[in-house]
């Protein structure tokens, strides 16, 4: 049985990452999804979060890919089921879609773990889903990068919201984080060659924060979120 670790408040938090490369003083989520071979089982000392990328889902597969995340959902180092979600872009019909992400939420309420979210312009399908479904476990878009509106309509939900990496080092997205409370965000590599500790440089000096400043209140929002 591997114990779960979490993050010192010395920590830079990754709250969403593909590569789980190891960084001194860096906490990493590391996301395994469900059409690859690696479950969480296969990964020992390392936190993940697994689940159904619309992507990569299809009509086909949705029965054997439900499976192996409910399946992968009693993994001791399981931290999330995700990523799951919407994408109008890429993937398979909005009602597959919808089915999967539907079995992922009952997953995450069953287990009692939090979601992370993949959404791309289909906002107001997520937003209908989740007054549907009423979740008692946190959400988290991650990969955020749209209007300040959306972002207080989704914090309004509950929603957490972690940042694009690309976004969060533009100058562009300083207002932004210097609108929004701080209380529901979070950061991410999502697995891009870029280093997580130079994110958190950039958004400290958008919010007039030392480093440390952000560490303790991101550190804050993953306790908060993950229900610690």
């Amino acid at each position: 049985m591997i114990e779960m670790n979490f993050p010192e408040p010395t920590d830079f938090i990754d709250i969403h990452t593909h590569n789980g490369k190891t960084l001194d003083g860096v906490y990493f989520i590391e996301n395994l999804m469900a059409h690859e071979d690696t479950l969480p089982e296969d990964v020992p000392g390392k936190i993940c979060s697994f689940g159904i990328h619309p992507w990569y889902l299809s009509n086909k597969n949705i029965d054997s890919l439900v499976k192996r995340v409910t399946d992968a959902s009693g993994s001791s180092n399981l931290i999330a089921v995700g990523e799951a979600g919407f994408d109008k872009l890429r993937g398979p019909s909005k009602e597959i879609q919808n089915e999967a992400f539907n079995n992922q939420i009952y997953i995450s309420e069953k287990i009692k773990k939090p979601v992370i979210i993949h959404c791309v312009r289909a906002w107001d399908d997520l937003i209908s889903e989740h007054k549907k479904l009423k979740p008692k476990m946190p959400w988290l878009i991650h990969g955020f990068r749209g209007k300040t509106e959306l972002a207080r309509q989704l914090l309004s939900k509950g929603m957490y919201l972690s940042f694009w990496f690309d976004f969060a080092l533009r100058s562009e997205s300083s207002k932004l984080f210097r609108a929004l409370p701080k209380d529901k965000i979070f950061l991410e590599t999502d697995g891009a060659d870029v280093d997580i500790r130079e994110i958190y440089k950039k958004v400290a000096r958008d919010l007039d924060f030392s480093i440390d400043q952000l560490k303790s209140v991101i550190h804050a929002n993953f306790n908060e979120f993950f229900g610690l």
